[in-house]
């Protein structure tokens, strides 16, 4: 899984029933990308939960859970699959159509953030004027 990320993506953090995705993590430094921004991709067996630090114990029969974070309460997903190594290519997926700026991370947005929008299509590539 980490040998083959798109451009862009790092392995933050890799467990047996949880892996994070970060998308340049060296940009998103409290300039132009405020940290909270960090575009991640979270793999989980059962449901990520909202409360820092308590994770219940997942079930074998948990199906696997693929969401791509924007910000904390803005995402993408959660795309569920039986099978890790499906979530994970749900992933790799996830990150490839971001990376070529193929997300259409603003209709996710509840309140637009113009500036921020066109400093991200920047850096992922995306032409703003154009749908995805």
């Amino acid at each position: 899984m980490t040998d083959d990320l798109a451009e862009g993506w790092r392995v933050w953090s890799d467990a047996d029933d949880r892996l994070v995705l970060a998308y340049r993590p060296d940009v998103f430094d409290g300039g132009d990308f405020p940290p909270p921004c960090l575009p991640t991709i979270y793999v989980t067996r059962g449901s990520r939960t909202r409360r820092p630090g308590v994770r219940p114990n997942p079930r074998p029969d948990d199906p696997w859970h693929v969401t791509l974070f924007l910000e904390p309460e803005v995402k993408h997903g959660p795309h569920l699959h039986d099978d890790r190594e499906e979530a994970f290519e749900t992933a790799r997926d996830l990150a490839e159509r971001f990376a070529r700026g193929e997300i259409d991370y603003r209709g996710l947005y509840q309140v637009p953030r113009e500036e921020y929008f066109e400093r991200l299509d920047e850096l992922t590539g995306r032409d703003s004027g154009r749908e995805a």
